[in-house]
């Protein structure tokens, strides 16, 4: 074992990048649908075992890369789907999208591993605390995108419970924690090895949510609506009115609801161009308060992607109009000039695309109370859920999965809308054109859900809020601050010891 790294860093460049994107694709087996949370740890294990012996930083980031490289390609694959709704047109960037999202993602890691190897060479535990580092870092620039984020593995065991304290980078914190103490028990320092992994076992004991009361027996009853209007049919003229009419038989079904939820752009309609229709939304909501995704334009002819909420008589009480919008998707940079030459985003029916919203996301859902509204792609962003004022009741999610299939990159971002509900202590309304459209409490179980690929409507009770949770109050500066020192107090034992 101990000639291990060394006769892996003698081996061939090509071995090498082959050896580690295999590996890195075992690692990305811990990401949904295949949750296989063990095959992420036993990865990073071995990578802390054979990566110290780089000889040179560039050397350990280019290792570190290539294990990136394997685990973005394949935990992102599903970045391919958008590009097949329209494939004679977008199909062709296919190929590219996923090499250049695996290729850019991995570089945070890369980065990472060459700092390491820079600063505390051999140092592994430097290492896992900078790759930690990366995630942060990948997660806020160039807008963010923190999908796939080491941490998100954890979303099914009761480990994902610490998100209440530290959010996704604590888990992310606690991957690298393990890889550390299986590879320990590999070298020399078992008994720190068995003690770490057994007080991880013992921690997920002490996390694990107990049964409780989801709800009074005064709890709202939501009715979440999923019309399964595929996105090659969304907007063409001979299948709108079919799934606008089958939300309105939906909603006006059974028994009244106190809320009723429809999903992103579910009125593929201008907002200015559906008064008429908005008291037939309200007949069929029979009272009850709507909410629904449109677009709308302003009075300087801006679009937003934006969420609605209808009270009786079709009156639109509040709107809100996404914030994070998706590079390349809903809007391209520099837009408005591309678009004069046909470019648009892959969302953007629009030229230029969308404009981001202004304000935060809070709407009032009457009879209800507050919501924080959140329009698709900003579910996936922890530290970007924030709200003024009283705690809100609820958080409130619609979204089109349809761009993605039906495979793994809707699975992938309901995990993460658990992990939403967990950080914040709220349950969610999470409502999806094609599905998975699901009630979440506040511990981030699933209680109600309609799988992907049919069309109907559930009615859920809406669990109850629990007490705010650490991370809602703090963010992640606490546990920023942690790794920092954590990161310095290391680094210390290891320039005593090299000197």
């Amino acid at each position: 074992m101990a000639d291990l790294p060394a006769l892996f860093a003698a081996r061939s460049k090509w071995f090498r990048f082959v050896s580690l994107a295999t590996l890195g694709i075992l690692a990305g087996l811990g990401q949904a649908p295949t949750d296989l949370w063990f095959m992420t740890v036993l990865a990073f294990a071995a990578v802390f075992v054979v990566l110290p012996l780089a000889i040179s930083p560039r050397q350990a980031a280019f290792h570190i890369w290539a294990f990136g490289f394997g685990y973005f390609a394949f935990s992102l694959r599903w970045i391919i789907e958008p590009f097949l709704v329209d494939i004679a047109r977008h199909g062709w960037m296919a190929p590219f999208a996923i090499f250049l999202m695996a290729t850019g993602a991995a570089l945070f890691w890369a980065i990472a591993g060459w700092l390491s190897a820079r600063f505390a060479p051999r140092n592994v535990v430097i290492l896992a605390f900078s790759l930690v580092g990366a995630e942060v870092t990948r997660s806020l620039i160039l807008t963010g995108f923190p999908w796939a984020l080491i941490g998100h593995i954890w979303v099914p065991t009761h480990l994902a419970q610490l998100a209440a304290f530290g959010g996704p980078h604590l888990l992310s914190l606690v991957t690298v924690f393990a890889g550390l103490c299986i590879a320990s028990f590999l070298g020399k320092n078992r008994i720190v090895a068995l003690v770490g992994l057994g007080g991880l076992i013992a921690l997920a004991f002490v996390l694990r949510p107990v049964p409780t009361p989801t709800s009074g027996a005064d709890a709202p009853i939501v009715r979440l609506v999923q019309p399964n209007a595929r996105q090659d049919q969304k907007w063409d003229a001979a299948y709108r009115d079919v799934f606008l009419n089958r939300m309105i038989r939906l909603t006006s079904e059974g028994s009244v609801p106190d809320l009723v939820v429809w999903p992103e752009t579910a009125v593929p309609f201008l907002l200015d161009q559906i008064e008429d229709d908005l008291r037939i939304f309200s007949d069929a909501a029979r009272g009850a308060p709507l909410v629904f995704g449109i677009q709308r334009r302003d009075e300087q002819r801006q679009y937003y992607n934006s969420l609605v909420v209808m009270g009786s008589g079709g009156v639109v009480q509040s709107v809100y109009d996404k914030r994070h919008l998706v590079p390349f998707g809903e809007y391209i940079p520099g837009g408005r000039l591309l678009g004069r030459l046909g470019v648009s985003g892959l969302a953007a029916n629009l030229v230029g695309g969308f404009t981001p919203g202004a304000t935060k996301g809070t709407v009032n859902l009457p009879g209800i109370g507050r919501a924080v509204a959140l329009i698709c792609y900003e579910g996936i962003f922890a530290e970007e859920i924030n709200y003024d004022g009283d705690r809100p009741r609820l958080l409130l999610l619609i979204t089109n999965d349809a761009w993605f299939g039906e495979a793994v990159g809707p699975l992938q971002h309901l995990a993460q809308a658990r992990l939403r509900a967990i950080e914040q202590g709220l349950p969610m309304v999470r409502v999806a054109n094609t599905g998975i459209s699901a009630m979440i409490d506040a511990k981030g179980r699933v209680i109600a859900s309609m799988p992907m690929g049919i069309d109907g409507a559930i009615d859920a009770t809406l669990p109850r809020a629990l007490p705010a949770t650490l991370y809602s109050r703090a963010g992640d500066w606490p546990l920023l601050v942690v790794l920092v020192l954590l990161t310095l107090l290391v680094y210390r034992f290891h320039r005593r010891d090299t000197d």
